[in-house]
């Protein structure tokens, strides 16, 4: 299955490329606060969250499931941790949200759809059809540790924004927890949840998918700092955008 890692690798180089485009020519994603109309035809921001990350919801468990490794404890832990993080941003997060009337480019939804069947595909099909059997380890505790600790500050960030959001359209500036030390938590809590899922799946797939999230979400983190910072005068000088003390 040299192919499979081959593309693994080649899947992890463009999203490094990508990575370093998106710092350098300091391109924003329009949607969410950066939301604009020229990127064509756009849909209802909930719905667009519904659909762009459906196939990662759906495709990675049906591929284990079907697959024919063994469905021990490991595998049934590795889907729930997974369904859990997904049945929340594909179904509840969109529900949750406060952007009424807000609208998000379909080729945004689109990309994110692909991205998300990609990396689906990757992490079911290794776990399923080219994996040793799965058992717990040292790994599994740390990782499970990690997991919840990146989804905790995740969850927590995203209620604070929906919470603002509810109070008022205006924007405000987000203020304790994870906030007092930078901008975007709820990017950082993501990003740490999957390279704790990456500890405990330890496979190739795994981490090229926590790498593609650092990859797409430290710049989304820069653009929305230099947003905060441009709209409010009184924004905090000592936060920074998404790594406490570091970026």
């Amino acid at each position: 299955m040299g192919w499979f890692y081959n593309f693994i690798l080649l899947w992890i180089f463009i999203g490094l490329c990508t990575f370093l485009y998106l710092i350098f020519s300091k391109t924003i994603a329009p949607y969410g606060r950066h939301s604009n109309s020229k990127w064509g035809i756009m849909i209802d921001n909930r719905w667009g969250w519904f659909w762009m990350e459906l196939p990662a919801l759906l495709l990675m468990p049906v591929i284990v499931l079907i697959s024919p490794t063994e469905k021990n404890l490991i595998i049934t832990l590795m889907l729930s941790l997974w369904v859990l993080h997904y049945f929340y941003r594909t179904i509840l997060f969109p529900i949750k949200l406060k952007t009424k009337g807000k609208k998000i480019p379909i080729a945004i939804v689109i990309s994110a759809f692909i991205f998300n069947l990609f990396n689906g595909f990757f992490i079911g099909y290794e776990i399923g059809y080219l994996s040793e059997e799965y058992s717990f380890g040292i790994n599994t505790i740390i990782g499970v540790i990690i997991f919840f600790i990146g989804m905790y500050i995740n969850r927590v960030s995203d209620n604070k924004l929906i919470s603002l959001r509810k109070e008022s359209q205006d924007y405000k500036i987000p203020k304790g927890g994870m906030f007092n030390y930078i901008s975007c938590p709820n990017h950082f809590g993501e990003i740490v949840e999957w390279f704790g899922y990456s500890v405990i799946v330890y496979n190739l797939g795994s981490l090229s998918f926590a790498l593609w999230t650092a990859f797409n979400l430290i710049p989304r983190a820069l653009n929305h700092h230099n947003w905060y910072k441009k709209y409010f005068v009184e924004y905090p000088t000592n936060r920074k955008a998404v790594i406490p003390y570091i970026i």
